[in-house]
């Protein structure tokens, strides 16, 4: 584990908190690392020692699927005070943070417009998808889009704060791992690799963003989002951080970019939040806009294939329960076939790529949802 209250990097666009405001968010943080370090290790031991039996005696046989843990999981009391407190944890987590945002909403709106680097391009007239407006993600109170005044930021420094507190300070202190750790493989792995421009799908506030910026100084990077508070707040936050980025409001599943226009286009936990017609839109859009001999990089949590029928049921805690009615299906797909039908004809990666941030300052333990897990990204892509 971290240490208990080191903090995120502070920058120009992250919201200001006094001292009950800090406190609150500390306590929330604690919160979710005790659930991790004193809940978290009894669900094995429930499943194994009572649900599963249960499960036997009835069926003669073990579970072999998600629904057949979660018939005897579900009225297990360990599981019911683990997954209840998550819950709550997730809920105290969004409060915590809308706090200080709505204190100060329009002075953050303000300081968000004075931006020198990068650019930002904004479409009022562009569609929300129903995968974003049906639920609100993650149980964010409005989701990613909704605006509450003119030049809307409030979503976007919500959520900087918030994934901070939700992976217990273990995705670095910029929030910036999953992009770390791609940019540090593709070095590793593609040392020849050199794009000069590079597309970021689905990018929310720039977390992941930024790293490709970094680790590609002589590269136009370029990301995009349905949602407009994320835009404004991730263009402040770029360029109070000194990146040059060009942020622009479009649906990933069609962009506006010319054929064959990027030499590498990646995405961060985004393909999850589609849904099954989109997610085919967008890896055919990715091949699309792909050069010749350009990469797709899709970094998102492991599918279920490999796992066992408990471990499945854990990982799918947050389709019932933090607002991912995709979620299940996403981590079900034949991501092959997926790439293929869009026109990649390459061998389909499907790799885990370690940590960028410590292995040993990490829980190594699921604590669920996106950020949960131990060390590892599950990236998944194909060369044009």
């Amino acid at each position: 584990m971290s240490a208990p209250y080191a903090e995120q990097n502070t920058h120009n666009a992250l919201p200001k908190t006094n001292h009950d405001e800090l406190s609150r968010q500390h306590f929330v943080r604690s919160f979710k690392e005790h659930i991790v370090e004193s809940l978290h290790p009894g669900l094995k031991l429930a499943y194994e020692k009572r649900a599963k039996p249960q499960y036997v005696v009835k069926h003669q046989r073990e579970p072999g699927t998600i629904q057949e843990v979660g018939e005897v999981m579900k009225q297990d009391q360990h599981y019911q005070v683990w997954s209840s407190l998550l819950r709550t944890s997730q809920e105290m987590m969004w409060s915590s943070t809308q706090i200080p945002v709505e204190r100060a909403i329009a002075d953050l709106a303000a300081n968000a417009t004075d931006n020198k680097l990068g650019s930002l391009t904004l479409n009022p007239q562009l569609g929300i998808p129903g995968y974003h407006t049906a639920v609100d993600i993650h149980c964010q109170p409005g989701g990613y889009h909704t605006e509450y005044i003119e030049g809307d930021v409030a979503q976007g420094a919500i959520y900087d704060r918030a994934v901070y507190l939700y992976a217990m300070g273990q995705m670095g202190s910029n929030n910036a791992d999953m992009g770390d750790s791609t940019v540090a493989w593709l070095k590793q792995t593609q040392p020849e690799f050199s794009p000069s421009r590079i597309l970021d799908m689905g990018c929310a506030v720039g977390h992941s963003t930024l790293p490709y910026a970094t680790g590609y100084p002589a590269a136009e990077v370029h990301a995009i989002d349905v949602a407009a508070p994320m835009l404004r707040y991730a263009h402040a936050r770029a360029s109070a951080m000194g990146s040059a980025v060009h942020f622009s409001q479009q649906n990933a599943e069609h962009t506006q970019f010319e054929d064959e226009s990027f030499d590498l286009v990646v995405s961060h936990i985004l393909l999850h939040e589609t849904s099954s017609v989109a997610i085919k839109n967008v890896i055919k859009e990715c091949y699309r806009v792909l050069k010749p001999g350009g990469w797709m990089l899709h970094v998102e949590t492991p599918p279920y294939g490999d796992m066992e029928p408990f471990d499945q049921f854990l990982f799918d805690w947050d389709s019932e329960n933090n607002n991912e009615p995709f979620w299940r299906k996403s981590h079900q797909l034949d991501l092959d076939a997926l790439a293929r039908n869009a026109g990649f004809t390459s061998e389909v990666l499907q790799t885990m790529v370690p940590s960028a941030f410590q292995e040993t300052q990490r829980t190594n333990t699921f604590q669920g949802g996106d950020f949960g897990g131990g060390g590892v990204w599950f990236v998944y892509g194909c060369q044009k």
